[in-house]
């Protein structure tokens, strides 16, 4: 907010001596149009000083019509508005209702109509939104580094709450309060709006790896959110929950990773052919939570074909899991 006056004031400044320079009666009526020319982004300065710009045009053209033909009176003025606003807003450039407003008042404050007050409308409308434009394009601050910033905290985020789940399937009985996931889409929100500002601040060729990176989070935190209402169903401590906590263990440090490692797709799979494997469960409770298990897995597979799609793979090598000790129980 702070850098955004800065640049108001020097696009105010420009535009008021641009505008006294060339010989235009209330050249501080430049700086108002440079006020509202200035925005957080390039795109969108480029998007507003359009709509601005032709909407002054319409009203420019409707508040003639109304001053030929009605004269130069307060009452117009309260016409211009009660007709012309709307008709602006209906020709798609409703950002420029103000902007066209202050052109018709400088008409109507001359009580002239002539080629060259028109032109003198026009030319103070070049001056004032373009010296916004130019303010807009020369400097946008980067926010690269923010974004970076966001990136590690999500990731810090994601990697806690693995760990938190492979703490709960080793001990069903353990509290965690789950506050990480509310700071990670906190943080996720505040990433995709910094992304956003990023790629319209890039008018040639905008860069949409950050926007596809907390897009992906932003998927992968209602996978965990899946993975959270099944893990609320393992009540009892089995063989298989530490099994599957492993997996949570290593997801953990693969988060961190800017690539799709692959580690814990691979153990994944060879831990389901061991569940394949085991023998059905005896009781109904075991099957229970076995089952919630087994659920688990399947949407920890969804997420990690989340990451798939997003991130570029690297190439691993197979990873072989330890065969479960003898007596343990089996599915």
């Amino acid at each position: 907010m702070g850098f955004r006056v800065i640049k108001t004031a020097a696009a105010t400044l420009l535009s008021i001596l641009l505008a006294a320079a060339v010989g235009i009666p209330n050249a501080q009526s430049a700086g108002l149009l440079a006020i509202l020319g200035v925005e957080t982004t390039r795109k969108r300065s480029l998007r507003t000083i359009t709509a601005r710009f032709l909407a002054s045009l319409v009203g420019l053209f409707f508040g003639c019509i109304l001053f030929f033909f009605l004269g130069f009176h307060y009452w117009v003025l309260g016409l211009y508005v009660l007709v012309g606003f709307p008709m602006i807003v209906k020709s798609g450039y409703k950002e420029g209702i103000v902007t066209s407003s202050v052109i018709v008042f400088r008409v109507f404050g001359q009580a002239e109509l002539s080629v060259h007050v028109l032109l003198q409308q026009i030319e103070l409308l070049f001056i004032g939104l373009g010296s916004a434009g130019l303010v807009n394009l020369i400097y946008m601050p980067q926010t690269g580094g923010v974004i970076a910033g966001i990136r590690k905290e999500v990731d810090g985020y994601f990697s806690v709450i693995f760990t938190q789940m492979a703490r709960t399937l080793r001990d069903p009985g353990y509290l965690w309060d789950g506050k990480e996931l509310i700071g990670a889409g906190e943080a996720v929100q505040r990433g995709l709006t910094a992304a956003s500002r990023e790629m319209e601040n890039h008018v040639i060729h905008p860069d949409e790896a950050w926007n596809v990176y907390f897009y992906m989070r932003k998927e992968q935190l209602e996978s965990i959110q899946n993975m959270m209402q099944l893990l609320s169903q393992v009540y009892r401590q089995l063989p298989h929950g530490d099994m599957v906590a492993d997996l949570f263990d290593q997801l953990s440090n693969d988060v961190l990773a800017e690539e799709y490692t692959g580690r814990t797709e691979k153990l994944l799979e060879g831990l389901e052919k061991e569940f394949q494997g085991m023998e059905l469960p005896e009781t109904r409770e075991e099957f229970e939570v076995r089952s919630a298990i087994l659920q688990l897995c399947r949407e920890l597979s969804l997420y990690l074909n989340i990451a798939k799609r997003y991130k570029m793979p690297v190439d691993i090598k197979p990873v072989k899991r330890p065969l479960p000790a003898k007596g343990s129980s089996r599915v």
